[in-house]
């Protein structure tokens, strides 16, 4: 009898959390329909060399890691659901920008003005998709949240270069990027939240209302994958275009890596969801450092398309368990703060990655770049194994 009364398995898949799931998905699709394509439609449009196009297409991870500690306060601060909306409408709006910037300067400015609108909408969907989560499916879903990330990551980058090397016009990129983004906001205007008591007067402006200050070790890790991943996906289609030869593969190279995501994602769920947390991680880097030494070593064709492969599944099974360890350090009324000091990181390695990147490139070469990148790797794992995996383990609240 005591069987029938039990409490039934809470649901992962409700309304709410697949709605904001598909916003999300469409969100990324708009932003890695633009990432491959950026680099040659600067050198081909404005003729900029390849420091300049560093600089330029850093700015918009800079601006996006200068509000994302804001975006954690606002969305911990006033209701969520009213403070998405307008975060989003804010990255859909900004697409029109880059149908009408007629100049370098004013298309560098437009591209750094849309990562503030980037930064602010990726911390507010995550922490919606973390309020509509049940309790109990929470690290589970955080891991499927996260592969709407990596399915975009799969088609919006091929289709891109698909359109750019059938000489489809720059501006029906961008067209189709203002359009997935609209149906993305449509989509989070359907949300059902409950209504959510805010206090922002009722605690002091400190630092650690910003930035997760006790999470700073896991901060750093995150900074040295990034660092090399924003090398990874910004100069990885014109490297494999004039220094490898490779002509219009940088769309299966994005499509390889996105099924070694998803692939390691679901593979290492269990872990995730059992809290071996570290371990996943330590797996992911391995994984990772196996993937770029495969990137640099092996110049061939066969070499660019296997490490995508490796590299997916490195940063697959890193990424969720990362995130988790930012949300498990962090008390519940700091969902947004955990989320944001978890982004600011990423984006902090990979604006460093993408402006490093570009002058190395235009110093060396792109290849010596990722040579630094594989560097960066190494270093990070070794402080993860000596230092950071412990500091977690001792510090963390759930």
């Amino acid at each position: 009898m005591e069987k029938a009364i039990s409490q039934p398995k809470e649901v992962l898949w409700n309304r709410n959390y697949i709605a904001v799931c598909s916003a999300n998905f469409l969100l990324f699709f708009s932003f890695y329909l633009l990432l491959p394509m950026l680099p040659f439609y600067l050198r081909d449009t404005f003729d900029a060399d390849k420091q300049l196009i560093g600089i330029i297409l850093s700015g918009y991870t800079v601006t996006a890691l200068v509000v994302r500690p804001f975006g954690g306060f606002i969305v911990d601060s006033f209701p969520r659901k009213p403070v998405l909306l307008i975060c989003y409408f804010a990255f859909f709006i900004f697409f029109a920008g880059y149908l009408l910037a007629g100049t370098l300067l004013l298309f560098a400015i437009i591209r750094a003005m849309h990562g503030f609108t980037f930064g602010a909408v990726t911390v507010a969907n995550s922490t919606m998709a973390i309020d509509v989560l049940a309790p109990s499916r929470r690290a589970e879903g955080i891991g499927y949240y996260g592969v709407s990330n990596n399915l975009a990551m799969a088609i919006g980058p091929s289709l891109s270069m698909y359109m750019y090397d059938h000489n489809i016009l720059p501006e029906y990129i961008f067209l189709t990027a203002l359009l997935s983004s609209a149906i993305g906001l449509m989509l989070n205007a359907s949300i059902k939240t409950p209504r959510r008591e805010c206090t922002p007067g009722k605690q002091p402006i400190s630092l650690d209302r910003f930035f997760l200050t006790n999470a700073l070790p896991e901060s750093s890790m995150v900074i040295f994958f990034s660092f090399a991943y924003g090398i990874l996906s910004t100069y990885v289609a014109i490297y494999g275009k004039d220094e490898i030869g490779i002509e219009g593969g940088s769309g299966l190279f994005f499509l390889l890596l996105a099924i070694g995501l998803i692939g390691a994602r679901l593979l290492s769920a269990q872990w995730v969801k059992r809290g071996l947390l570290t371990r996943n991680i330590g797996v992911g880097m391995v994984l990772t450092i196996i993937g770029y030494l495969s990137f640099v070593l092996w110049r061939s064709p066969e070499g660019y398309y296997a490490s995508a492969l490796i590299l997916g599944c490195g940063y697959g099974a890193m990424c969720p368990s990362f995130q988790t360890v930012f949300i498990d350090l962090a008390p519940n009324n700091r969902r947004g703060t955990a989320n944001s000091t978890y982004l600011t990181s990423w984006d902090l390695g990979l604006g460093i990655g993408v402006m490093l990147g570009g002058s190395v490139a235009q110093h060396l070469s792109y290849h010596a770049a990722y040579y630094v990148a594989t560097a960066v790797c190494v270093i990070g794992f070794l402080s993860f194994i000596f230092h950071t995996a412990h500091h977690f383990n001792h510090h963390k609240l759930r």
